[in-house]
């Protein structure tokens, strides 16, 4: 199997089509979706899917699949999409763990090496992370992998105003 990064304890790869329930298992738990204010439905798990297989090959990245190094058993997801704020495009970092495995760390070792593969591969200047303002692990994690707080928004999503933070850290920060 073809991995994209490796880490001491981690491995990330490209989401497959077979790999549906390793998505389910955080993307249907309202406990780690909870600032989307739903779990997702099978059919938005599927899109979610379909979005990152799509990312892969019009990009070539997106959201990878995490893998423990010494188990092999997925564990959320983390990687790199792009996105607008306010009319202007950015890569941000994003990532979703599931929930037996929140506070080990997994989080940020994943969210650094993405970090360094945009820098480093991708060759940008700038990546960011979009934290709902009720998120305050996310945004815990987005100032431990050297982000601050550029700008604030609202977005529109499910039938509601949320207020988020754009994260922000340039490689010359780094």
């Amino acid at each position: 199997m073809s991995y994209i990064l490796e880490t001491e304890r981690l491995r990330l790869r490209h989401w497959r089509m077979d790999d549906i329930n390793h998505l389910k298992r955080f993307l249907q738990d309202k406990d780690v979706i909870y600032a989307y204010e739903h779990a997702f439905s099978d059919e938005e798990v599927q899109n979610w899917l379909n979005w990152n297989i799509n990312s892969y090959k019009e990009n070539s990245y997106g959201l990878w699949a995490i893998e423990l190094r010494n188990t092999g058993e997925v564990i959320g997801e983390c990687g790199l999409t792009n996105q607008t704020v306010k009319g202007r495009p950015y890569l941000e970092i994003g990532y979703h763990l599931i929930k037996s495995h929140w506070h080990k760390g997994y989080g940020i070792e994943a969210a650094k090496a993405c970090k360094r593969y945009a820098f480093e591969k991708l060759n940008k200047k700038e990546v960011v992370s979009i934290i709902r303002d009720t998120n305050i692990a996310s945004m815990n994690l987005a100032i431990r992998n050297g982000m601050v707080i550029v700008n604030r928004f609202i977005e529109h999503y499910y039938g509601l105003d949320m207020p988020h933070y754009l994260f922000s850290v340039k490689r010359n920060d780094v």
